[in-house]
């Protein structure tokens, strides 16, 4: 019997905080989480107990090599991103990974391109496109009733990272990569904004800093600040921080069009302001009055709030439906994950030269 047709038999690399969304996802849409790895034998067999999983694979690489596996999700540090992909998609698996893809746009590019060889299904977690108001902005923008887009802009801030005390391996450039701060979160605001647009950022002019912590000065950015333009002729800026006290996931956007703008937050996500020069107005997510885009997204009724979660749920269950081709692909794929580190290079590139760059 061809796997693809039933539920795909799911494997976890490395169960930290966002590999434990992943499962949670994964068992939202019945597939059956078969195994996990982690940092070692006995962490994978505490943390497989724990979480009910049958298997405790000895390392990561045993898991997305292994015939009881089908889809396997990296959830591991980002410099192992691009082996163990690799290695499971030579090995004729499906593929979820953690951004960033990889930690340089030549790998990144290269991995995108085995991948659409390969014929496997390859899904980058970019689930902020899954919010419902988000997916009803991007049809507000393409069916015209924004008119042409002017200007983006917004933040994306966070606070866990503001004492000097802070700390974890994504500060560490050896195991993180060379940006942090865009990498990790500035990504998914640029990938949404694109989303939502339809625009790609073609160049970019950075400034970045990164505070002293016990220890001394680490290597990688905590703050970002980004002047943008467009492919199509819009401007825009946005400032991307994991030392904002008091903010704890503000990923907010706004997008300013000749006849309306849009504004979304993703602490506030049941709602999509609309701008007009007449009259503002507050779009509550309601099913029956969204667009059939942000209808599907939207799988309770309007009033009882959606969140995070819910937007992984819906991203595990298109690349479920990749996986059988029983529907076009909607799934942020390697390719998107590429162009988000090309961006990234961009940025670093201009911040230490202090000019514009063109993204790749």
């Amino acid at each position: 019997m061809d796997r693809t047709t039933m539920s795909p038999r799911t494997g976890i690399a490395g169960l930290g905080m966002i590999g434990r969304v992943h499962l949670d996802a994964v068992r939202r849409t019945g597939a059956p989480v078969v195994g996990i790895s982690a940092s070692s034998p006995g962490r994978a067999k505490e943390v497989a107990h724990e979480m009910d999983v049958p298997r405790a694979f000895e390392s990561s690489e045993e898991l997305v090599t292994s015939d009881e596996v089908d889809v396997v999700h990296i959830c591991t540090p980002n410099d192992s991103h691009a082996s163990l992909a690799e290695l499971a998609l030579r090995a004729g698996k499906h593929v979820v990974c953690e951004k960033p893809l990889t930690t340089s746009a030549a790998q990144a590019d290269t991995l995108a391109a085995l991948a659409a060889a390969s014929g496997r299904v390859a899904a980058v977690p970019f689930v902020y496109r899954y919010h419902p108001m988000a997916a009803e902005a991007r049809t507000r923008v393409a069916d015209g009733r924004t008119g042409e887009i002017r200007l983006v802009h917004g933040h994306y801030l966070q606070d866990w990272l503001s004492l000097p005390s802070d700390t974890n391996w994504r500060v560490d450039a050896a195991t993180g990569g060379p940006s942090r701060a865009f990498a990790d979160i500035g990504s998914h605001w640029c990938d949404l904004v694109e989303w939502v647009t339809g625009h790609r950022i073609a160049e970019v002019t950075a400034v970045s800093q990164a505070v002293v912590r016990d220890g001394g000065t680490p290597g990688t950015e905590d703050v970002v600040q980004l002047l943008l333009r467009t492919d199509r002729g819009a401007t825009g800026s946005v400032t991307v921080s994991q030392i904002s006290p008091g903010r704890k996931n503000r990923l907010w956007f706004e997008v300013d069009g000749t006849r309306a703008s849009l504004a979304f937050d993703q602490e506030n996500p049941e709602t999509l302001l609309v701008g007009g020069r007449g009259e503002n107005a507050a779009v509550l997510r309601d099913p029956a009055v969204l667009s059939p885009d942000a209808a599907r997204l939207s799988v309770v009724p309007g009033g009882h709030p959606m969140g995070y979660l819910d937007c992984f749920a819906a991203f595990v269950r298109d690349v479920h439906t990749a996986i059988r081709g029983t529907s076009p692909v909607r799934h942020p794929t390697f390719d998107d994950a590429a162009r988000m580190v090309r961006l990234t290079e961009a940025v670093l590139e201009s911040a230490t030269h202090r000019t514009w760059r063109e993204v790749p």
